[in-house]
């Protein structure tokens, strides 16, 4: 299934919908008694689950292009990013002339950033006034949907609602000198972040799922583009650490609740910081910038002012 969060008019609330086929439709409406926003449906996804699959073929509904869409989660109960592709680590940490931290490979690591500054697709991104070097980053997510603390790897996926394209938006000059005092990032991570266009449950992605023992990775081409020009190409299944992983690791002494989402942190080539702004200039406003992952469809946001 898809899931989104949608809405007809510009000041009218987000609600829960059902993707399928060019159709949304609207969750309260075809299943009677269900929460209205997806965040509330996360909270009772193991009671809604079934019924969301029985009415999720059923074609009435609005137009696609009828709506506006939202990130899958308008404000998520929090959000986390991990640093979980190999490659990516390596090659930016190059270019800064630092090798490997070799406990990088002991466990997983992840910074929190804000879970209030969600955007969907299709809206624009305004660049933070004290910035020059503005930064898309081509990540997936998972969110969060059965509570849990202590969660073990083998038990992980079990949490796991569905997957969205991310995009953690960086300012790399404020982000540079804030990491120097130790802590952050902070102000170069908390101006946006976009998710979406839909949440995908795992279902819907059984026949590219690579199975492990320490959890799932999965066969997806991801893909940038900025203003129609390919950046960035890489994928999923060369992720290190699985989200089994990351959610084991996130949720030890700590509990995770429906509605977290869980971020991978960048694919390989996936942002200017690593690609070198030799070739690759840094975003500027009127760039539209676009993040492809097969199955989960095309994040699309444009840079202003």
């Amino acid at each position: 299934m898809k899931l989104v969060s949608y809405r007809e008019r510009e000041r009218d609330a987000w609600r829960a919908g059902l993707l399928h086929e060019g159709k949304v439709k609207d969750i309260a409406h075809a299943c009677p008694g269900a929460p209205s926003t997806v965040l509330d449906l996360l909270e009772e996804w193991a009671d809604w689950l079934p019924v969301l699959q029985a009415a999720y073929e059923a074609q009435d509904g609005w137009d696609l292009e009828q709506v506006e869409l939202g990130s899958p989660l308008p404000r998520p109960s929090s959000f986390r990013d991990f640093y979980a592709f190999e490659a990516h680590v390596m090659t930016a940490r190059a270019k800064r002339g630092l090798p490997m931290v070799p406990e990088w490979y002991h466990f997983p690591v992840f910074y929190f950033s804000n879970a209030a500054a969600f955007t969907g697709t299709q809206a624009n991104i305004r660049r933070p006034k004290a910035t020059e070097w503005l930064d898309y980053e081509l990540e997936i997510a998972c969110v969060i949907g059965k509570a849990g603390i202590n969660i073990s790897v083998e038990r992980a996926e079990e949490h796991i609602a569905g997957y969205c394209i991310l995009n953690d938006w960086s300012a790399r000059d404020i982000q540079r000198e804030e990491v120097k005092v130790g802590l952050g990032p902070a102000k170069g991570k908390d101006f946006a972040t976009s998710m979406g266009p839909w949440l995908v449950t795992p279902e819907e992605l059984t026949d590219v799922r690579l199975t492990g023992e320490k959890g799932s990775r999965y066969d997806l081409e991801m893909v940038a583009r900025i203003n129609g020009r390919e950046y960035s190409k890489g994928n999923f299944k060369d992720i290190h650490y699985t989200f089994a992983e990351m959610i084991a690791r996130a949720s030890e002494d700590c509990s995770l609740y429906p509605g977290d989402v869980i971020g991978s942190g960048t694919v390989g080539t996936g942002c200017i910081l690593e690609l070198g702004t030799e070739q690759y200039a840094w975003l500027a406003p009127g760039d539209v910038v676009e993040l492809e992952v097969e199955r989960l469809g095309v994040l699309r946001n444009t840079i202003c002012e």
